[in-house]
């Protein structure tokens, strides 16, 4: 199994549950509740404090170009692209992690300074910025902050491994709360079953059966998005 298999199945295991639902709008709604939606589906759900939080976030920027053009190489090198989906700079992760920076303050320090570490140990090393470096380069300065001793506490672990180890769930985290993301997981959402009635068998078993009008009216699929509409007598309309 591949590294990147391992990690979906991880994600499958634990965290990808609970990452996406899926809903159906009733045909009901207007077309400018639709529009309404569909323009603010980036954050549905949110309250008026939240996404003006979010908008605030959105309007700073935290990381300066070459930060930005720096955490792009390192995130590719982590999760490489694939040719179906793409890769973690595809995912907007880069974006999710400038965002990341600013909504969790205490963040920060430890993304910048590990960031300056990259270069400073790329530019002793090889005579070159980290994202300059070839590749080969830059996998063997990751190679000496990718692994750590689970026994010793994060915290009291080189500064340098806390920065990789950071840098590693901040990308994974995007990456598959991401539409391609959450495309290459498989997972499908919340998903309505197709309910085409009681079976003949059983029905007959006990002696009963379908009306044919209701039939029409309640287990035609075709129809399954109208909401269901009676009459002040309690009869069903549509």
């Amino acid at each position: 199994m591949d590294r990147r298999k391992s990690i979906k199945s991880i994600l499958l295991g634990t965290v990808a549950g609970g990452l996406v639902v899926h809903g159906c709008a009733p045909e009901s709604e207007s077309k400018d509740e639709l529009a309404a939606v569909k323009s603010d589906e980036n954050h549905f759900g949110r309250t008026p404090e939240e996404k003006e939080l979010i908008a605030k976030l959105n309007s700073e920027q935290f990381f300066n170009e070459h930060e930005l053009s720096t955490i792009a190489v390192l995130s590719n090198l982590i999760l490489p692209p694939n040719d179906k989906f793409g890769g973690a700079t595809d995912a907007g992760v880069v974006e999710f992690i400038e965002f990341m920076a600013k909504d969790i303050p205490e963040l920060q320090t430890d993304l910048r300074g590990g960031l300056m570490w990259l270069d400073h140990k790329s530019n002793t090393e090889f005579g070159a910025e980290f994202k300059a470096a070839s590749e080969e380069q830059q996998k063997q300065i990751l190679d000496l902050i990718a692994f750590y001793d689970a026994e010793i506490p994060r915290d009291e672990q080189p500064l340098e491994i806390q920065f990789f180890s950071l840098m590693r769930n901040l990308t994974l985290t995007g990456y598959y709360t991401s539409k391609i993301g959450i495309e290459e997981l498989g997972y499908k959402g919340n998903m309505p079953n197709v309910w085409d009635g009681v079976p003949e068998d059983v029905l007959q078993q006990h002696g009963l059966a379908y009306d044919e009008e209701w039939l029409a009216k309640c287990v035609d699929q075709s129809k399954r998005g109208i909401i269901a509409e009676w009459d002040e007598e309690g009869n069903l309309l549509t």
